[in-house]
């Protein structure tokens, strides 16, 4: 098995979020720059970002775990892992890349 790492000839662009950014539209935003970078139609993203206060819940979130339910927002998503709170001062980088072009093992990237 090859598990030299393969590089993309074009480099990664990087993007850092100003002011805060709603986890909603963030979602819409990588969710169709994601479908651009497999269509060939945009670069590669990391982008860097600070949520307003909120919690992700993961594949395995249970209701009943969460002691505050109502304390900030909690909207699903596909990761695994229970609920992780975002919020100001908590820096969250997304990658949006093209595993085509890089061997198809997110390990070896």
């Amino acid at each position: 098995m090859n598990t030299s790492p393969v590089f993309s000839p074009t480099p990664v662009r990087w993007r850092a979020a100003q002011t805060l950014v709603a986890y909603p539209d963030a979602v819409a935003e990588m969710e169709a720059r994601a479908a651009a970078v497999f269509d060939g139609d945009a670069r590669e993203l990391v982008w860097t970002l600070e949520h307003p206060a909120l919690y992700t819940a993961g594949t395995s979130a249970q209701t009943e775990d969460l002691i505050m339910p109502d304390r900030f927002p909690v909207y699903k998503s596909g990761r695994g892992g229970q609920y992780t709170y975002h919020g100001p001062g908590q820096l969250v980088g997304y990658f949006m890349l093209d595993l085509r072009a890089r061997g198809r093992d997110v390990r070896a990237f």
